[in-house]
């Protein structure tokens, strides 16, 4: 609360400073194995009856997401499989962070003040 409270004031004293966060997450994103419209097609009768349209499985495939925002996407990192993400790997991210912010919002990098708020929740795994 007390975070909700300093922001609150820093809104007070520069009604601009919420423009200057850029925020970031990461996310499980999973592959799928959609059947093509073709392999659902079949030959029928027109009185036979509707055929059963077979569920999507979530695959085995996975990987993390990392991503950054400020006025639309910044970057995004997939973090390569069997990647832990360390303060090495962190860090590599924050520096293209760096460099995208300085290449894509030119208007945040001159004034040289922004800030970055990452989610700080642990990710989950299914």
């Amino acid at each position: 609360m007390n975070v909700c409270y300093d922001l609150r004031e820093q809104v007070g004293n520069d009604p601009q400073i919420l423009s200057k966060i850029v925020t970031g997450d990461e996310t499980w994103c999973y592959g799928y194995d959609p059947e093509t419209k073709q392999a659902l097609s079949q030959w029928k009768t027109p009185n036979s009856p509707k055929p059963k349209k077979a569920r999507q499985f979530r695959s085995n495939v996975k990987i993390m997401l990392i991503s950054f925002d400020a006025k639309g996407i910044v970057p995004k990192e997939f973090v390569p499989p069997e990647q832990t993400v360390n303060k090495q790997f962190y860090l590599k991210v924050l520096k293209r962070l760096c460099d995208s912010v300085w290449e894509k919002l030119p208007e945040m990098s001159s004034s040289g003040v922004w800030f970055l708020h990452h989610d700080n929740a642990l990710p989950t795994r299914p």
